[in-house]
């Protein structure tokens, strides 16, 4: 009778857990990650450039890589106007549409 009490008891604090663990699973798969996929993009994109790569920064800024160090970009953004720029600073999506144009 005792071990039937126990039983109940214990079993009913394992289901009480498992809301929690699926909310924690669910989130790990929708947000962290899809973010941690991203970010490895990114850097990888941003290995891969050099000189004479099109870019689009953060801030909306396009021009052309002139010179590449080990964390900045020296660009090129017309009439010989060249500004130095982090590499971080470099927008994922907009540097690609910006690469797929001058190739089309």
């Amino acid at each position: 009778m005792i071990s039937n009490i126990l039983l109940q008891a214990g079993g009913g604090g394992l289901m009480g857990m498992l809301p929690l663990v699926l909310i924690i699973v669910v989130f790990y798969f929708f947000m962290i990650r899809p973010q941690m996929k991203k970010q490895k993009d990114h850097k990888k994109y941003i290995e891969e450039l050099g000189v004479n790569s099109k870019i689009v920064t953060t801030a909306g800024i396009h021009g052309r890589i002139v010179e590449v160090s080990d964390t900045t970009f020296l660009v090129d953004v017309g009439s010989g106007v060249r500004i130095r720029f982090d590499k971080s600073a470099v927008a994922l999506d907009a540097s690609k549409a910006a690469n797929a144009e001058s190739k089309a």
